[in-house]
């Protein structure tokens, strides 16, 4: 991402909406897989560390950051409590092959031009056993500049999210939509940004106290959804994925 993306994501990860609801419903997801105690997590592309907190309630965790912003920035706000390196995905990466149970790459496949490439690369640092979490924005028509101000490679659907584990010779576990609740009004937000020409995405600030609360309520709400079962429609996408 440009060095203004990951100021902006450090100034409003704590407090917005869509990261807070995000965390909780990752957390549900996490809560579920059976992971062992104490378990070795990794995060690839963790921008500015607003995960690690969060992921550190299921195990050990280290990180991976190419941009040397972001990795300043993330370990000045997690007190360097976690074990974040420089490294880049999939050709340059500080860890061993096969020492961590989760491999999480949380909006950041997009990012990588060598998208299955990353995914091998993320399986192959799994144990036996292990599972690969991945979340991405979805839908192509979507594309805006905000996409380019973000350094978007892509946007994906479930169909191209599924043919690219399975060229990767990996096993599709689950994927759902997410983000359905709001996707209506998302979606007429970043359709206006495509008409206007925007650069900066409609919403990316904090909204005042009372909306963001309400935003982050429905938002989060969907975790009690995908506790249970897959949505089948939402403008962003996870997957859980291990090898076979």
């Amino acid at each position: 991402m440009s060095p203004d993306a990951y100021l902006e994501m450090a100034e409003t990860e704590a407090a917005h909406w869509w990261f807070r609801g995000r965390r909780d419903i990752l957390a549900t997801v996490l809560a579920g897989l059976g992971l062992p105690p104490d378990a070795s997590i990794l995060e690839i592309g963790a921008g500015t560390g607003g995960n690690l907190e969060m992921l550190s309630r299921f195990g050990k965790v280290s990180a991976v950051e190419m941009d040397g912003v972001a990795l300043q920035l993330a370990r000045e706000k997690t007190g360097e409590v976690y074990d974040i390196r420089c490294g880049r995905c999939p050709d340059d990466m500080p860890f061993a092959e096969g020492s961590f149970d989760l491999v999480c790459l949380l909006d950041c496949l997009e990012h990588i031009a060598d998208d299955d490439g990353a995914l091998d690369c993320a399986a192959k640092m799994l144990k036996p056993g292990g599972v690969v979490l991945l979340t991405v924005p979805a839908y192509q028509w979507l594309w805006s500049r905000h996409d380019v101000f973000l350094h978007h490679r892509r946007r994906y659907s479930k169909e191209s999210l599924q043919t690219l584990v399975s060229c990767c010779g990996l096993h599709l576990e689950r994927i759902t939509y997410f983000n359905t609740l709001l996707s209506p009004l998302a979606i007429t937000a970043r359709l206006g940004d495509q008409l206007r020409g925007s650069e900066k995405a409609t919403g990316a600030a904090v909204p005042a106290r009372s909306l963001n609360n309400a935003l982050h309520a429905l938002f989060s709400a969907e975790r009690h959804w995908l506790a249970r079962a897959s949505l089948p429609f939402g403008i962003s996408l996870m997957a859980i994925v291990r090898a076979s």
